[in-house]
């Protein structure tokens, strides 16, 4: 089921009072703007008009502190109810005093099985993205696009590669001829509309463009186009170009309206679907009290208590039925996901089914040029692709020992562990990831390597034993190294003539396998420039993160 309600997520570097305060007085503008009454509102519920009630509770601890209001608004029998949330939370100790702000807008059908309307970006959230600062990562979320100017291009890039974004990055252009601060007013302003709090947005400058494109030769945009960014982005990888979708100049000034709608669909369900932020995961379910009334006889009480009571029943089952709708649409994406595996899965065999066939076929020729006396020939890495793969991950770590530039640190029987789990192709790429890592230090001993391993795969020098750079990572993310258990698993085993505390923290791994709960990694430190050696601290199912 494709996602209707509107998500915001940012954060700021305000306090969680000073952040709270600005929520609440923003808040109590856009129920006036509504023509609501915004006096009197305490905790638990708040009847501000005929039609709408307004929630609220708190809580404050050691753990942290939030802020939430939750406003319900059901214009008719028939019309269903818009639901609105504002959530004001604290920051955990990871989070390095950011307080977390969010927003969501739902409707609610008046009968089960109801239509289900689109929400559209409500006004609160233009107002809050300024007076809070609000930000994601690195890069500010902003109601306007910011203008990208030359000198910007370098910091919009690490925006860009930054691996804690949670948001796109949507970046428009100007057309040759056209003056910048006209085509943002008239064009990419109205284009952007329903972007606000679902986005960075940002527009390049024709002096900018040249420079923003010659960094991101693969993801380039241009020509009064607009492009989104995912998280993710890999700007040296060229099949990643694929994930980043174009909108065209063509298509913007065909229809401005639909364009605008196209292009806010997926980031709406980029929002709707990405987990939330641990500190707001873990704020409790809200559970509205109904207020009694202060006067009248005990029969009036009871009577206005049990009203209260059967709508708060009424709500929380029609919020039910919306949830297991929404884990029915989630279980459908999550079979597709499946086969798309699956089909995936069968190509990867049958891709090291072609290779197996290849390498067979070299064998051949090495022998037949060997037989017409140009030994040397077929000796020459060109066609050295002749690869033996282990049988197993137990034989993979007995044959280590033809690999003299890699040095296994890690524990043997959490590797052994992953021959009762392995599927698709882990084996062979782990070996594969073995070989390059081998050669890479082999290159570096010989002084024919400069930069890192990643480097090293994207570069002509690891065309002999290639590995994908996609499963190359020499970083975790800025939440793994704050975080003391998540980075201290990382903390791997070396030699004490490498670090006199006999471990070192292993950031650089290669992604051997995914999609599911094993997904292995291998840990890796290069200490090649002292003892030209790689060591292999960690190879079986992925070590914890903040996702795990």
């Amino acid at each position: 089921m494709e996602p209707r309600g509107y998500r915001m997520v940012v954060s700021t570097e305000l306090n969680y009072v000073k952040a709270c305060g600005i929520a609440e007085r923003q808040l109590i503008e856009w129920i006036r703007g509504k023509g609501y009454d915004p006096s009197g509102l305490d905790e638990g519920r708040t009847e501000i008009a005929p039609h709408a009630t307004l929630d609220r509770d708190s809580e404050g601890g050691r753990k942290g502190a939030y802020s939430r209001w939750r406003m319900r608004e059901t214009f008719s029998a028939t019309s269903g109810t818009w639901q609105s949330t504002l959530i004001v939370r604290s920051g955990l100790e990871e989070d390095k005093g950011r307080t977390w702000v969010q927003v969501d807008i739902e409707h609610q059908p008046a009968r089960e099985g109801g239509f289900l309307k689109r929400a559209n970006t409500p006004n609160i959230v233009r107002s809050l993205l300024d007076a809070l600062e609000a930000r994601d990562a690195l890069a500010d979320v902003t109601a306007a696009p910011v203008f990208i100017e030359a000198d910007d291009v370098d910091d919009t890039l690490e925006e860009l590669c930054d691996s804690n974004r949670r948001m796109p990055v949507v970046i428009a252009t100007v057309p040759y001829g056209k003056n910048p601060d006209d085509w943002s007013r008239t064009v990419v302003e109205p284009l952007f509309h329903y972007l606000h709090g679902l986005a960075v947005l940002y527009v390049l400058t024709p002096e900018a463009q040249t420079k923003f494109n010659a960094a991101l030769e693969y993801h380039p945009v241009f020509g009064g186009g607009v492009r989104t960014y995912l998280p993710g982005l890999d700007p040296a990888w060229k099949p990643d170009a694929q994930r980043h979708p174009v909108m065209s100049r063509r298509t913007i000034e065909a229809d401005p309206r639909r364009a605008a709608s196209i292009l806010a669909a997926l980031p709406q369900r980029l929002s709707s679907r990405q987990p939330l932020p641990a500190a707001l995961l873990s704020i409790p379910r809200q559970r509205t009290r109904p207020r009694t009334i202060s006067d009248g006889t005990d029969v009036a009480k009871l009577r206005s208590e049990n009203a209260a009571l059967t709508g708060l029943l009424d709500e929380a089952e029609r919020a039910e039925a919306i949830r297991v709708d929404e884990i029915n649409g989630l279980y459908a994406e999550l079979a597709k996901a499946d086969q798309a595996s699956d089909e995936l899965r069968g190509e990867n065999e049958e891709l090291y089914d072609k290779v197996q066939d290849s390498q067979r076929l070299i064998r051949f020729l090495r022998e037949q040029l060997q037989e017409a006396g140009q030994s040397a020939v077929a000796h020459t890495t060109a066609i050295a692709a002749d690869i033996s793969y282990p049988k197993t991950f137990s034989d993979l770590l007995d044959r280590l020992v033809e690999l003299p530039r890699i040095s296994f640190t890690g524990n043997p029987k959490t590797t052994r562990g992953l021959d009762s789990q392995s599927v698709d192709n882990w084996l062979y790429v782990a070996w594969d990831g073995l070989l390059a890592l081998d050669h890479f230090a082999r290159s570096a001993a010989e002084g024919t390597v400069s930069g890192d391993f990643l480097s090293w795969c994207k570069s002509d020098a690891s065309s002999a034993f290639p590995f994908p750079a996609a499963k190359v990572a020499m970083r975790e993310s800025d939440t793994v190294a704050r975080n003391a258990k998540l980075s201290g698993e990382r903390m791997l085993p070396v030699p004490r003539t490498v670090d006199p505390k006999g471990r070192v923290y292993m950031q650089a791994h290669l992604k051997i396998g995914g999609g599911n709960t094993i997904a292995p990694r291998l840990h890796f430190y290069d200490d090649c420039p002292r003892t030209k050696k790689v060591y292999v601290g960690y190879l079986g199912p992925h070590l914890r993160n903040t996702l795990t």
